[in-house]
């Protein structure tokens, strides 16, 4: 990224909680797509297991019911959901959520997380709820996961949020 184009990420507002709220409710009905997305791959993973006779289901039990017997498959959801937001935060910055309500996850310095960031964002989201101290930290408006990655979400111009998406492709 050019200096210019770093100068220019840095010089955005703090997002405030209702732009984070819409944008949380737009993801989270994407990540419920995702969900059962994966949940019918996972379902044809079990079908094909049976079909195979690799897997043999007593009478009373049916592909799900073998599916939600463990922990696996609630880990394999939630490694999917994990997946979808990290694999966004480090590309570009913007969950689609994000980009329709002209948000951006940055460095404070303007430029993309590390790994390592996103994956300290994913332990210290709490399901987004982490977004709930931005409606007491009235001078930084960052939540909790922006303080423990070093981060911040800002609200970007219309045409900052058509150019940083056109570069990113």
């Amino acid at each position: 990224m050019s200096s210019e184009a770093q100068r220019l990420h840095a010089s955005f507002p703090s997002a405030g909680f209702t732009r984070r709220l819409a944008a949380w409710v737009y993801d989270l009905l994407v990540a419920a797509a995702i969900i059962m997305l994966a949940s019918a791959l996972a379902l044809l993973f079990a079908a094909l297991l049976t079909s195979f006779n690799w897997l043999v289901l007593s009478d009373d039990m049916d592909h799900a019911a073998w599916l939600a017997q463990g922990p696996w498959y609630s880990l394999y959801l939630i490694t999917v959901v994990a997946v979808f937001f990290g694999w966004f935060w480090k590309r570009s910055g913007q969950t689609l959520g994000m980009r329709a309500w002209r948000l951006k996850l940055q460095n404070r310095d303007g430029s993309r997380l590390t790994n390592r960031q996103v994956f300290i964002r994913l332990l210290t989201c709490c399901g987004g709820l982490g977004n709930l101290w931005v409606l007491v930290d009235f001078k930084n408006r960052r939540a909790w996961q922006d303080y423990a990655a070093a981060t911040e979400v800002v609200t970007l111009s219309k045409e900052a949020n058509q150019l940083f998406y056109w570069n990113e492709l």
